[in-house]
């Protein structure tokens, strides 16, 4: 990627948190004038909000009434409804769509990008069950567009982002001086960016602690106190990092302790929506698909999805019993189990009768 000319950046995807980063980045090109194009091109996919088209109602109020309302995106945010127009001529590809849908959109960008003069990062909380295997998206990322991906995670709920409230996040490169360029597009006063280079210990954290945060939310759903919780995320960390060395052998111990591991884990099981989703699941007699549908406005949990990946990679290879809460958990959520059975499973003692 050429140093000598600014870079035009594009958003794909815009949820509640493609919003809030979009939001981030558009106010960094202007501040880093030198380094990018002022216009941040996002990537929406086209729906009809009170009659008129989502992408009409941004360029015009810019603002994001659906999906993060209230809050000024920023003039030069500009929303596009198809991709392959919105990553045009694009050096930089932000990656922040609900991970079902990764491939197809990079399949369709194959024929639109430069390869050589273009660098990716992925915002993507998740991990893909293929052929028996996990995946991780940014190497994805990297073999179908044939780019170096990043990624970035962290203690990130995006309306608190949004609202400029203080935070963390943590970017992951395996190239210094992309990471340096990361810097100046994410950091803020407000989004405090630290660079690390264990990508793959980074996006297994992220993965994981929306299972975990189902587990908080069932807590909450049987109105257990703190000390439960707190159990529930102190074992959840343990079985992330076990499964992370386990089955991605290079994952840092030390990643755990980053704003992508043990920060975004509290965060989650302690405000963010899988936790609220699984309380609102556990106090009603509803599936969880119809309980996500009544309660995100249209978004799509990662936890769920996340558990069932897991446990099947888990099952495969008949493992569950050393990953007792993540399997726990997904047997709350998809067979039944009693909710209960969360404590239950945390005890590491059995009395004796």
């Amino acid at each position: 990627m050429s140093a000598n000319t600014k870079q035009r950046v594009a958003i794909i995807g815009s949820g509640n948190w493609g919003s809030s980063i979009a939001r981030v980045c558009a106010q960094n090109t202007i501040k880093h004038s030198d380094a990018f194009e002022r216009e941040v091109r996002m990537w929406v996919f086209e729906e009809e909000v009170e009659g008129k088209k989502l992408t009409e109602i941004i360029n015009e109020k810019h603002e994001n009434v659906k999906y993060l309302p209230g809050i000024d995106l920023g003039e030069n945010v500009v929303a596009i409804p198809d991709v392959k127009e919105a990553v045009k001529g694009a050096n930089i590809l932000v990656f922040v769509l609900p991970h079902q849908f990764v491939y197809k959109v990079c399949e369709s960008l194959r024929d639109v990008i430069d390869p050589k003069n273009c660098i990716a990062i992925s915002l993507i909380k998740g991990l893909d069950y293929k052929d028996n295997k996990l995946l991780i998206f940014s190497e994805e990322i990297e073999k179908i567009l044939g780019v170096h991906c990043a990624a970035l995670s962290g203690a990130n709920i995006a309306s608190e982002v949004a609202q400029e409230q203080f935070g963390e996040t943590t970017i992951a490169s395996k190239d210094l001086k992309e990471g340096e360029t990361f810097v100046k597009l994410f950091h803020t006063d407000y989004f405090d960016v630290n660079v690390i280079g264990d990508y793959r210990g980074l996006q297994v954290c992220g993965a994981l602690k929306n299972i975990i945060a189902l587990g908080a939310g069932i807590c909450d759903g049987l109105n257990y106190g703190n000390n439960t919780k707190s159990a529930v995320i102190r074992r959840g960390l343990i079985e992330m990092r076990k499964f992370g060395k386990s089955f991605f052998g290079d994952v840092h111990t030390e990643t755990f302790f980053e704003s992508c591991g043990v920060a975004d884990l509290i965060t989650t099981c302690a405000g963010g929506r899988n936790r609220k989703v699984a309380a609102a699941f556990i106090k009603s007699d509803k599936s969880i698909e119809e309980i996500e549908k009544e309660m995100l406005n249209g978004q799509k949990l990662q936890g769920t999805t996340t558990s069932q990946e897991v446990f099947h990679f888990l099952s495969s290879r008949n493992m569950t019993q050393d990953f007792p809460l993540m399997t726990a958990i997904y047997r709350v959520m998809y067979e039944n189990a009693p909710p209960e059975s969360i404590a239950l499973d945390l005890r590491t003692r059995e009395e004796k009768a």
